[in-house]
């Protein structure tokens, strides 16, 4: 069978965020990639349009895709882009309405029959390297796909679920996850994917070498995606796509995708043994939690390429810590800062504003925590959202510590710009507002400038430093409106 698989744009929808999000990094569509691999492996023939990447309209991406003549077109989504994903489904339909269309990612696991649209023909839940080859085998011999697990369909008119896939995990095999191909990248443009960094921006690709984090924080959809679990893939075979990947493409910066990519210490540290031993001289990066990293670790991380390392900080609030079941102590955060500093480590720190729980004063006290400590040289500031299938917006549904839902629009569900949830007496408005003191806060200080430039390039960092002077500007202009008022000036 001929499959295309289809990535739409979605940076568009941020606006001037948009841009930052371009200049930081393009990442190739590693699930789709290895989707394709595993289509290829059985013998169909694929093509990947990334529209991202290629800065692709919806017109182009439809043109890419019929000019292929598929027998079949496949999409992914997530809860946020589902629209766009959506969009472009009704747009391949209206201009050829017998190529049938399937959709799979996170948001469809979670809704299953509610994300269903007219405009699909088939929706996949759950891990679908297993389902998805099995799926095009009945297709092509006509057999009937009501056999093969994880498949929402309609038949008879009437929509049908096959049940949940089986699990990916073996009994008694200690890495389920090498069972897989590499991802095609050759289906994909691997000279378009840049990440900036503190070292410059550096054409890379991401890789995974474990899937699953077994603790439950409520802004993680983790019990509804099954990802509490965790399955390994061998250090052998991390190293060997790594060296095929530099081979083939010269490319010798990856992004380790793992949730927790300290998770086992002595796990890493082989990477890091067999890395030395092919000499790859690579460099990589990843995110873990700060309780998971010590002198020792990170000093042996470095000498082998690691050069960038992110912790999820969130809030420095300790009753909002417990709520949203962050476990990691305070400390941890200001240590693990410390010592990525020491060995040149760029250390990356993301917060959530808009936590349950979430006052002006803790905003406040986690601003205050930032704007002081110099350890900490760069912050994320992101507005916390409800995704479905977390027990935040289970939380945000019923009203639960304050919280409430504003809108069950996933179009709306971004992190930047815009919020969906009152709480407390914090209006979505405020949020916004308070997210951008946040960078103001952080970005004002001329020390963070420096690293800013090296990563965003000069024309991004210029956008940001106006960005933050406009916003000063906006926080001077109504600290002195009153005394304004009174001598009766606009």
């Amino acid at each position: 069978m001929r499959v295309a698989l289809l990535y739409p744009s979605w940076t568009g929808e941020y606006g001037l965020f948009g841009h930052f999000a371009r200049r930081g990094s393009v990442w190739p569509p590693l699930n789709l990639a290895l989707l394709a691999a595993m289509a290829e492996q059985h013998g169909h023939e694929v093509i990947i349009v990334d529209g991202e990447a290629g800065g692709f309209s919806q017109d182009r991406m439809i043109s890419e895709a019929f000019r292929f003549n598929p027998n079949i077109i496949g999409l992914t989504a997530s809860s946020p882009f589902f629209h766009v994903t959506k969009n472009l489904a009704e747009g391949l339909k209206e201009a050829n309405n017998k190529i049938p269309i399937a959709i799979g990612g996170p948001h469809v696991t979670i809704m299953k029959e509610k994300s269903f649209l007219p405009c699909f023909d088939y929706a996949f839940v759950g891990e679908a390297e297993r389902s998805f080859p099995q799926f095009l085998e009945q297709c092509q011999k006509g057999r009937d796909i009501s056999e093969v697990k994880g498949i929402i369909y309609r038949k008879n008119g009437e929509t049908a679920f096959t049940g949940m896939p089986d699990p990916l995990d073996i009994k008694g095999r200690q890495y389920p996850l090498d069972q897989f191909p590499f991802p095609a990248r050759h289906l994909l443009d691997m000279k378009k994917y840049k990440l900036g960094t503190l070292h410059g921006r550096f054409n890379f690709t991401s890789i995974q070498t474990m899937r699953g984090c077994p603790w439950q924080c409520i802004f993680c959809a983790s019990e509804a995606l099954n990802t509490t679990r965790v399955v390994e893939r061998s250090p052998r075979s991390t190293v060997d796509e790594i060296k095929s990947v530099v081979s083939e493409y010269n490319i010798r910066h990856f992004y380790i995708v793992d949730d927790v990519m300290t998770l086992r210490k002595e796990r890493i540290l082989e990477i890091c043994d067999l890395l030395d031993e092919e000499n790859l001289a690579i460099t990589f990066e990843g995110s873990t939690r700060a309780n998971l990293v010590d002198d020792e670790l990170i000093a042996r991380l470095a000498k082998s390429g690691l050069i960038r390392l992110s912790f999820g900080l969130e809030t420095t609030d300790p009753e909002m810590r417990q709520i949203m079941n962050k476990r990691v102590p305070l400390e941890y955060y200001v240590k693990a800062n410390e010592i990525c500093n020491k060995y040149e480590v760029e250390a990356l720190n993301s917060v959530m504003i808009g936590l349950p729980g979430e006052t002006r004063e803790t905003v406040g006290a986690t601003l205050e925590f930032l704007g002081n400590s110099r350890e900490v040289k760069q912050a994320n500031f992101a507005i916390a959202v409800p995704y479905p299938g977390t027990k935040f917006y289970e939380m945000a549904r019923t009203g639960g510590h304050g919280v409430q839902l504003m809108t069950e629009d996933f179009s709306q569900y971004r992190r930047y710009g815009s919020a969906v949830t009152t709480v407390g007496e914090l209006t979505p408005r405020d949020l916004v507002e308070l997210q951008n003191d946040g960078f103001v806060s952080i970005y004002s200080a001329p020390w963070r400038w420096k690293p800013m430039i090296r990563k965003m390039g000069i024309f991004g960092a210029l956008l940001m430093l106006i960005r933050v002077a406009t916003l000063w500007r906006r926080k001077l202009f109504l600290a002195t409106k009153p005394f304004r008022i009174h001598l009766g000036m606009p």
